[in-house]
């Protein structure tokens, strides 16, 4: 059974429909966040980062991201999007990056280098369109849950 080593809550600046969860050390990552972000692509993996494509064009979305020991089980949940990925990281430090801030002052501490799987579910997402469009900038509409384990566990 997997053990939950660490859960953080973030509010992540949405802007452009896009953030990403990138390695800590921007030098170790060969195309950084913004570069080569598809629009449309719900989870986006590129070497030691992923981007997320957000339904609402500018806004704050609440963001939960757990660290586990080992696979948790899926949570049973009516996911909007979800996907899978594999993330890899130099220093076990991953790094929040938006399109207008860059690199957010978010860092989530993995404890350790090497390959993760990073599973991403998301809610909200007709809302925070809507909301984006009609009334202008939404907050904690669409929530993203973010779950990292070491890969091979």
């Amino acid at each position: 059974m997997a053990e939950l080593l660490r859960r953080e809550l973030l509010d992540v600046e949405v802007a452009f429909r896009g953030f990403g969860f990138q390695e800590s050390d921007d030098s170790a990552v060969p195309v950084p966040f913004g570069d080569g972000y598809e629009w449309g692509v719900f989870l986006n993996q590129h070497v030691r980062r992923f981007d997320l494509f957000s339904a609402g064009h500018t806004h704050t979305a609440a963001v939960t991201v757990r660290v586990w020991d080992a696979e948790p089980e899926p949570e049973k949940t009516d996911w909007d999007e979800q996907g899978e990925v594999d993330f890899e990281t130099t220093t076990g430090d991953v790094a929040v990056w938006t399109t207008t801030l860059g690199r957010s002052h978010h860092l989530i501490r993995l404890g350790a280098a090497g390959v993760w799987r990073v599973r991403v579910g998301c809610t909200g997402r007709a809302d925070v369109e809507r909301v984006t469009r009609v009334e202008g900038v939404a907050h904690g509409v669409e929530r993203y849950v973010v779950e990292f384990w070491p890969k091979g566990s």
